[in-house]
């Protein structure tokens, strides 16, 4: 990767790619102070780079959001997630799987908390939500 950082700069897609690469690494060999570390950086450069509401950048918000679920850093988590779905609401719109999938996360991130704070999903989306999940149990 520093090899890419010289030769193609810390901005080209490519090196952004290894970087997010590296923190799926990192990731399956359970190093979270390393995936959160590196995330932050490929946040902050995919959204120098691509844009803060650029779906790339928004899912690289919502794994460092689930990374920090898994250090236990429930509030942090909630946050980061909210945000990115607040903003996949407005870029890909609320039906786009993107959207709900992110929603979709809230609920490991509740389901730790003692008390989670309220997030405002629409009835429509929660019910869609519950059909989808009860048609994949049904098939699965």
């Amino acid at each position: 990767m520093e090899m890419r950082m010289k030769i193609l700069s810390k901005e080209h897609p490519h090196t952004i790619t290894s970087m997010n690469n590296l923190v799926v690494t990192f990731w399956n060999q359970g190093r979270l102070n390393d995936v959160e570390n590196l995330f932050l950086q490929v946040i902050e450069t995919r959204s120098m780079v691509l844009g803060h509401a650029h779906p790339n950048t928004l899912n690289s918000m919502n794994n460092l959001a689930l990374t920090y679920m898994n250090q236990g850093w429930l509030v942090e988590a909630e946050e980061l997630q909210v945000q990115a779905i607040n903003s996949l609401r407005t870029t890909l719109g609320e039906d786009h799987p993107s959207t709900v999938a992110a929603i979709g996360n809230l609920t490991p991130i509740h389901e730790k908390s003692v008390e989670p704070r309220h997030f405002s999903v629409p009835n429509e989306l929660m019910e869609g939500l519950r059909d989808e999940l009860q048609q994949m149990t049904t098939l699965g």
